[in-house]
């Protein structure tokens, strides 16, 4: 029993419905998700006034505050504040605070002490103080939150076959998992670093199957968050077993049958949600439709690599300001999908008490397979 486990036990969360969340975002964006009371925003203020010697900030804010720039000023607060946090004494001693802060508001962090270096956070809606929430958020009815039962379990980002594994361990500790939502890194084949990639098909080179999925997120969804970059949609991703494994020939291959993303996690967590909407072990070599499943599936990729050209990667280049735009907008997408849902579905408990969460549901499932 780790960590987590003690947490969920503790907060009586055993059998709330649960959204679980893997994102690729390099520590950067944890704040950005949900922020917190408005003393914080002094504390960025001071954070911005430290990072206005570098040049690509400095520029930036001088458009936002001439309205030149249609960005947000919080994805600009966002990104200064993880220097303050770290490098400054009093920005360490705000980190505590904030802490606190958090926890005030159900939102809980579990450092990884042993096993795999994977972070968690375990928020419980119901706790959360909607005017803390980023303006773009706007969720209609939000005070209904109050009344969630619901929590997020917010990993950081497993690669390739620990995405399984992660998965299988959540779904053997909790009775109804809600929702499933992959924020990653991708290569891309037909974009450039920044763009957004929204695949409905993954092909999965560990098991072979291919996976023919009904991703919830849209590009009109994403699209207004995302100031340096395209969404791009309808994509087929392939996951790989390693990121230093392809050549130019091999893409090719790929790229003639109009595969466009190559990722590392899609396709085990899509194995593992198999495993937990069927009652038997993932196949090998087989078409599966995910077009309907008992939980909510979402894959966003950011292109962080761009294969056919060289040194052109998150690698070769800074993951600066503008490079955090699609992490920044894909959370916002994340975030409005999870709470939207959850207004949705306690307004219609209000209208049928019938049909409120019930635990005891998880085995009525339908899958179609082949």
């Amino acid at each position: 029993e780790g960590p987590t486990d003690r947490l969920l036990a503790s907060e009586n969360v055993g059998h709330s419905p649960v959204h679980l969340l893997n994102l690729d975002i390099r520590g950067a964006v944890r704040q950005a998700f949900l922020s917190l009371r408005k003393e914080i925003s002094q504390r960025r203020k001071e954070a911005l006034e430290k990072d206005l010697n570098d040049r690509e900030i400095s520029q930036e804010y001088e458009k936002l505050i001439k309205g030149k720039a249609r960005a947000s000023l919080e994805n600009l607060l966002y990104y200064t504040a993880r220097r303050y946090y770290t490098e400054t004494e009093t920005g360490r001693d705000a980190f505590r605070t904030r802490l606190s802060e958090e926890a005030e508001r159900g939102i809980h962090y579990i450092p990884s002490k042993e096993g795999m270096p994977i972070d968690v956070q375990v928020i419980e809606l119901a706790r959360l103080q909607p005017e803390d929430f980023d303006s773009r958020l706007n969720i209609e009815e939000v005070d209904r939150l109050r009344q969630s039962p619901a929590v997020i379990i917010n990993i950081d980002y497993p690669l390739g076959l620990a995405a399984y594994y992660i998965f299988v361990q959540v779904a053997e500790s909790i009775s109804n998992v809600r929702g499933v939502y992959v924020l990653g890194k991708a290569a891309t084949l037909n974009g450039v670093i920044g763009d957004i990639m929204i695949c409905d098909s993954v092909f999965d080179e560990h098991t072979q199957n291919t996976y023919w999925l009904d991703n919830c997120f849209t590009a009109s969804e994403v699209a207004p968050f995302l100031v340096y970059g395209s969404v791009l949609d309808n994509q087929k991703a392939v996951t790989v077993k390693g990121t230093y494994l392809q050549n130019r020939p091999y893409l090719d291959s790929y790229y003639r049958e109009n595969y466009t993303v190559v990722e590392m996690e899609a396709g085990p967590y899509l194995n593992a949600v198999y495993e937990y909407s069927y009652p038997t072990r993932h196949p090998n070599g087989e078409h599966i439709n995910f077009t309907k499943l008992p939980l909510d599936l979402g894959f966003l990729h950011y292109a962080s690599d761009t294969p056919y050209t060289r040194g052109k990667n998150l690698g070769a280049v800074r993951l600066a300001y503008l490079g955090m735009d699609s992490a920044y907008a894909t959370s916002i997408a994340i975030a409005r999908r999870i709470l939207n849902m959850e207004v949705a579905q306690l307004r219609e408990s209000d209208r049928n008490p019938v049909s409120g969460d019930n635990p005891n549901l998880k085995g009525k499932r339908a899958l179609a397979v082949k």
